[in-house]
């Protein structure tokens, strides 16, 4: 080993051990815990309480504050609450309330009242939404320009920990208990962030901090609707991931429906799944240093249609563990290679000035197309049965694939370019 190399490890070794790379991942396990309780464990619950298909395709509706937290995103950049600094402060107050909502969700009963099911999962998600606003402008002042990859990595890494919690932990605690009591449990598993939350520092308040509100509200969206082809991109963020988005939206009812068990969907679906992801978003970092970003998008767009195209072949075979992990392992692993030149493209994005509202911008329409345009897909399978859904859902790729080809020729900007 040379002495470049072991100086180079040592450097690595310094930043990675770090309070700033520890609350990178740390914020992000909290970040991803509540994101799937409103989503597979809760129409798990719905499922089983009885509750008919299409209602618990609409619930999908629930998360619209993730596809509108732009609207309330400069109010958190503008104000500073009177204890802990901007974001440490405004972090404390999310994470109080969205303990609470979770509490008030395991309180529910579909069976009984669902209409206070769907109000709690709507405060689980608004509360969550701003949560990500939040950590999302924390990790970038916290961490410096030269740390922002590898924080980013570690948050997506505890992310997906927190999911997997959630998702898998939750299904399978649901054949041990009541879903009252998981949710109970993740309740109190979300007031640990807040521990966290107190133990870290604030981050440097840096130069660009909205300093009226107008500048806060109306700024980031001149700057970014002013760009040729603007809208042309939010319409691709929209699409590209449609299909693959409408098929997760019915993966659980679908998988329950065809006889898998909860604890075959914990252990197989998500335990097993996770680890593909994680793969997945590894591959394709890598892949996208040797393709361009549009390249790597068409690649792995392409991949993402395939994979959906495996539920539809499940649906034919039924509840075969082998058949559920190679069509788990596939899809996972394309979603993981997709989601990387996802996210970093919609960085490319971004301008520094106006970091978090814009990113929240382009995120409030991916989540659109998640939360609201699913919103459908119960009914959807009801109509067509599962192997027609499925199919459909793989064609849906189409649209996004064909508006990458549409705007890849004008947008060459390389990521991390604008100011």
């Amino acid at each position: 080993m040379t002495e470049d190399s072991t100086d180079s490890e040592k450097a690595f070794s310094k930043v990675l051990f770090t309070r700033r790379m520890l609350m990178a991942m740390v914020m992000g396990f909290f970040c991803g815990l509540p994101l799937l309780l409103t989503l597979s464990v809760l129409q798990a619950w719905m499922k089983e309480a009885g509750v008919d298909l299409a209602l618990i395709g609409l619930m999908a509706l629930s998360r619209l504050p993730y596809s509108t937290k732009f609207l309330w995103s400069p109010f958190l950049d503008r104000y500073t609450p009177p204890f802990l600094g901007r974001r440490r402060g405004w972090l404390l107050i999310i994470q109080i309330c969205l303990t609470l909502a979770i509490a008030g969700l395991g309180m529910a009963e579909p069976r009984q009242n669902l209409y206070w099911v769907a109000l709690a999962a709507v405060m689980v998600n608004f509360f969550s939404a701003s949560q990500d606003i939040v950590v999302d402008a924390y990790r970038r002042e916290d961490l410096a320009d030269a740390e922002l990859g590898l924080g980013s990595s570690l948050y997506v890494y505890g992310y997906r920990v927190g999911m997997l919690l959630a998702s898998g932990g939750g299904l399978i605690l649901a054949d041990q208990m009541s879903f009252q009591k998981v949710y109970f449990f993740m309740a109190a598993c979300m007031a640990a962030g807040i521990v966290a939350t107190l133990w870290t520092t604030e981050p440097p308040v840096g130069q660009g901090q909205p300093r009226t509100l107008r500048e806060a509200v109306i700024d980031p969206f001149v700057e970014y609707f002013r760009r040729p082809g603007a809208l042309w991109v939010l319409a691709f963020v929209v699409a590209y991931k449609l299909g693959d988005q409408m098929a997760a939206a019915m993966t659980t009812p679908f998988y329950l429906d065809i006889g898998f068990t909860k604890t075959e969907i914990g252990s197989v679906v998500k335990i097993f799944g996770f680890w593909a992801t994680i793969a997945g978003a590894g591959l394709g970092g890598a892949v996208m240093l040797r393709l361009n970003t549009h390249r790597s998008l068409l690649v792995f767009g392409l991949l993402q249609a395939i994979s959906t195209a495996g539920f539809a072949m499940l649906s034919l075979v039924g509840p075969s563990v082998i058949a559920l992990a190679g069509v788990i392992a596939f899809e996972n692993l394309s979603a993981g290679m997709g989601t990387a030149a996802y996210m970093g493209f919609m960085a490319s994005l971004t301008d520094k000035r106006f970091t978090a509202t814009q990113y929240a911008l382009l995120t409030s329409f991916m989540g659109f197309s998640r939360d609201v345009i699913t919103s459908p897909t119960g009914l959807m399978a009801d109509a067509l049965g599962w192997l027609g859904f499925f199919v459909l859902c793989t064609l849906l790729a189409i649209p996004g694939l064909a508006m990458l080809l549409k705007f890849a020729s004008w947008h060459k900007e390389p990521s991390g370019t604008r100011r």
